[in-house]
């Protein structure tokens, strides 16, 4: 194994070009002004302190620099996954506590530690089983509960945190009388002001603005005397290497949020990653490189107090678009955050948590998917609602229980669809060899005595019974003039036991009435597993046929009735001729 391959930094550094690094510098910059009121606000959606926004905005990215294989994805914290932190651990300590502190610490450890195993036993392939339609529903649902925890700062009122829109509407209007409206003024102005500027500026840092001029009215008006909840004191300085508390009870208590926010964490990822690689043709993204890299960044950074981090789409597209080549432009980010630590926290003093709560709501509307329920509404209305199902789970009953039964009916409806695979009648087009679904296309060829059926799906335990009932179903139709049935496994790969028995059912069942039985299409493996079987004696090599013209020649010939006539040796033969 090539050592860049775990280091990919190693490659893309050999070929590294001077006139990359300026533009790294500006891109690396510019996401890091992003960085500082992201990391200061997802902290407050994560239920934790300001400084540890900024701790997970500063780690993270240096370490996948030297672990990632995307070039342009920016990580750090993300406003999805500190929703699922904090909703997680207010079951298990008082938000804010040091108790709470302590465990999302910890399960930035672990949550890197599942991400790190899953990679080195190149199990990438895990996120397949979150679908499109499950997460879009559970982002929708979580940015609509994010927004929705953020009223209360937005407008002054004195809210409690809560995962279910019900108990937040409730508690809404039990606290709308007392809304400050200063506050309630400076939240809209500042969410009017990042619309705008992200409409007609976009190239500039809009959070930032916002909340530069956030905390200079709060500073020069004294907002904080008057009932306009300010950040208040940020620690200065570095954070300070610290072992997290890990141990078997934490582990306990975190190990299935930790597996939760690892899947979902890399589904961010890797989608990220992938929507950057199909911009630049100049290096390819490694699934399973990208989870140990995601967790070296968490398990890293929860020695240096961070919680748990993944991509950013807005500031990857940012940091895309100022110009970024490699992964150091993430490393330029941590530098600013690093700086900002040493010497800027005491600026932030004034920042109003309004402000705060403008960034978060606005960012929140960026996660809502308008588009997929669209197009599901008009081609699959079965996703459409698994969907609902989802978002619908996520905002009435809790972020886990959401993303849960997307899981549990996504499964469900593929057991479902894997019992009942499609299955077509064909019939000829007129002068040509071709055979097609009788249900799909007008005037085919189709005739009384003869009977093509087509699987297009694999036939094993789950369908067997449905198969065997359609066919006979189809042969019932036709009546006492069968004479052939075709059975056309182009699609089928392969066959367990149960495939067999239900293969020799049909067999049995059709030819005690002196219906004859052909395939066609077969491949090699379907063609050991009946030989192996036994199975092909009785079905017989010379009723097996490349496809079904040569099955229909060879029954208007009357060949299909006679007796073996060539081992199983001279058939392979004839096929591969």
């Amino acid at each position: 194994m090539k050592i860049s391959s775990v280091l990919p930094f190693l490659d893309w550094g050999k070929s590294y070009q001077k006139s990359w690094f300026k533009n790294d510098v500006l891109a690396g910059l510019t996401v890091g002004v992003m960085l500082i009121p992201q990391g200061i606000a997802y902290a407050m959606i994560a239920g934790l302190p300001p400084i540890y926004g900024l701790y997970t905005a500063l780690i993270p990215p240096a370490v996948y620099t030297l672990f990632g294989t995307s070039r342009q994805m920016s990580i750090g914290p993300a406003a999805m996954d500190s929703l699922i932190v904090g909703a997680g651990l207010s079951t298990l300590a008082v938000i804010g506590s040091e108790h709470f502190v302590v465990f999302a610490i910890a399960l930035a450890f672990f949550v890197g530690a599942f991400q790190l195993i899953f990679g080195l036993f190149r199990m990438g392939f895990v996120v397949n089983f979150l679908s499109r339609p499950v997460i879009s529903g559970f982002t929708s649902g979580s940015a609509v509960i994010i927004a929705s925890n953020q009223i209360g700062n937005l407008l002054g009122l004195d809210m409690k945190r809560n995962n279910h829109i019900q108990d937040l509407f409730f508690d809404f209007i039990d606290a709308l009388k007392d809304i400050h409206w200063i506050t309630a003024l400076i939240g809209i102005f500042s969410i009017l002001l990042l619309i705008l500027l992200k409409r007609y500026a976009p190239k500039l840092p809009g959070a930032l603005i916002v909340v530069v001029l956030g905390t200079l009215i709060a500073f020069a008006f004294q907002l904080n005397t008057i009932g306009v909840h300010v950040i208040g004191n940020i620690p200065e300085g570095l954070p300070s290497f610290k072992i997290p508390q890990l141990n078997q009870s934490n582990f306990k208590e975190l190990s299935t949020l930790a597996l939760t926010l690892a899947l979902i964490g890399f589904m961010e990822a890797i989608s990220v990653a992938k929507t950057m690689e199909t911009k630049h043709n100049n290096y390819k993204v490694k699934p399973n490189q990208e989870l140990a890299a995601l967790g070296f960044a968490n398990m890293i950074g929860s020695f240096f107090q961070t919680y748990p981090a993944t991509a950013g789409m807005a500031r990857t597209a940012v940091n895309d678009q100022a110009g970024a080549k490699t992964p150091l432009a993430g490393l330029f980010a941590s530098i600013l955050i690093g700086l900002t630590l040493l010497f800027l926290t005491p600026v932030f003093y004034y920042l109003p948590i309004a402000v705060l709560a403008a960034i978060i709501i606005v960012a929140a509307y960026g996660l809502l998917d308008f588009k997929l329920p669209n197009k599901l509404l008009v081609f699959s209305k079965r996703d459409l609602v698994l969907l609902t199902i989802t978002l619908l789970t996520t905002i009435f009953f809790g972020i886990k229980e959401g993303i849960l039964a997307g899981i549990v009916i996504s499964l469900g409806m593929l057991i479902y669809k894997s019992t009942k695979p499609h299955i077509a009648v064909l019939g000829r087009v007129p002068n040509t060899n071709f055979y097609r679904n009788v249900d799909r296309f007008n005037q085919l060829e189709v005739n009384d005595d003869i009977l093509i059926v087509r699987l297009d799906a694999q036939l094993y335990f789950v369908n067997t019974t449905f198969f065997k009932e359609k066919v006979q179903a189809f042969a019932e139709e036709k009546g006492d003039q069968l004479k052939l049935i075709v059975l056309v496994f182009e699609s089928v790969n392969d066959l367990d036991s149960s495939a067999i028995y239900a293969l020799e059912e049909i067999h049995d069942f059709f030819s005690n009435k002196g219906i004859i039985i052909a395939l066609t299409g077969i491949k090699g493996p379907v063609r050991d597993t009946l030989a192996k079987s036994g199975l092909m004696k009785k079905i017989r090599y010379d009723h097996c046929f490349m496809n079904v013209q040569e099955a229909l020649d060879s029954y208007n010939k009357k060949t299909l009735s006679k007796p073996l006539q060539y081992s199983y040796q001279e058939f392979i033969k004839q096929i591969n001729r």
